[in-house]
């Protein structure tokens, strides 16, 4: 199989190329040769590459930022994803877009199920929206996956500034309001491969397109996860742990308002594919596992 990815430096796309072997080729659609702001030039890419499967990892994620640069978050979120789609339709090849928990405002107390409306509260949310909706339009063999709260052990996320914080501050200020499905970007990837196994082959038949909910299992508040980590640290090095001080949201310098409640069902996805994602505990715990303190990798919070 062969697999073409957008977002070359993102979570989910670095995570998809460590998978790259000889049973899945991963493919990194790229600036220079390929701009998602754009995506003029998609069919000619997708021509030469040939691939099975395209997955759009890419994305404009800065969710603060976006309120003052909604134009590039619409260019990179909706527009270019639009016209990636279209031109995966004209080679008849599955599109697989990644989205996001944003979409919805947070006020349902359950976990949010596909049929629910969306109602983004920020601009980036929106943007994801739209992305979802022309996506959708343009190529009928599409696979949308919203996702929630994703980290790695490496690059931009809210565990890797969990760890960079436990090095230098005795107390945290965390968010302890908002709840939501932390999910592993090494999961994610695992599960987007096994996805595009099944949409190549034909074995999930037509049930395999359309929207699903894909996210780690069970849930937590910021605050939780942030104690989740610094709890790991602490046991596994011997080292003093930040207390973490739970906050409100409307505590917490934000931009732009995030959900109070992210949580995903994941049902529908876990009838079609015949999975799910682990326990967001366990997955958390084999992120850090992978790294060692001094290599913490410097991170910024969504």
């Amino acid at each position: 199989m062969r697999l073409a990815v957008t977002g070359a430096s993102g979570q989910i796309s670095l995570a998809l190329q460590q998978l790259s072997g000889p049973e899945c080729a991963v493919l990194v659609l790229a600036r220079p040769q390929f701009d998602l702001a754009e995506a003029g030039n998609a069919e000619a890419l997708l021509r030469q590459m040939r691939p099975d499967v395209v997955v759009n990892a890419g994305a404009y994620t800065a969710v603060d930022l976006a309120e003052q640069d909604a134009a590039r978050c619409e260019a990179v979120n909706a527009v270019g994803p639009g016209r990636l789609a279209a031109a995966c339709a004209q080679m008849d090849i599955p599109i697989l877009q990644i989205s996001t928990d944003y979409v919805f405002d947070g006020t349902k107390t359950v976990p949010y199920e596909e049929e629910d409306a969306p109602s983004p509260l920020n601009v980036y949310g929106a943007s994801k929206w739209r992305g979802e909706r022309v996506v959708a339009a343009a190529n009928p063999r599409h696979v949308i996956l919203r996702t929630s709260w994703v980290y790695s052990p490496g690059g931009r996320n809210f565990v890797t500034t969990m760890l960079r914080l436990a090095r230098t501050q005795n107390s945290v200020d965390v968010v302890a309001d908002q709840f939501g499905c932390p999910t592993s970007a090494q999961d994610l990837a695992q599960a987007i491969m096994r996805v595009s196994a099944q949409v190549a082959s034909g074995t999930a038949g037509q049930q395999a397109f359309g929207l699903f909910h894909l996210a780690g299992s069970g849930d937590t508040s910021w605050a939780g996860l942030a104690q989740a980590v610094f709890d790991h640290r602490r046991l596994r090095s011997g080292c003093a742990t930040p207390m973490v001080r739970a906050i409100r949201a409307d505590q917490h310098a934000a931009k732009a308002a995030r959900p109070k409640n992210s949580r995903l069902r994941c049902d529908r996805f876990q009838r079609v594919f015949g999975f799910s994602l682990p326990h967001w505990s366990l997955s958390l715990q084999a992120c850090l596992d992978s790294l060692t303190d001094d290599a913490a990798p410097t991170g910024q919070a969504p």
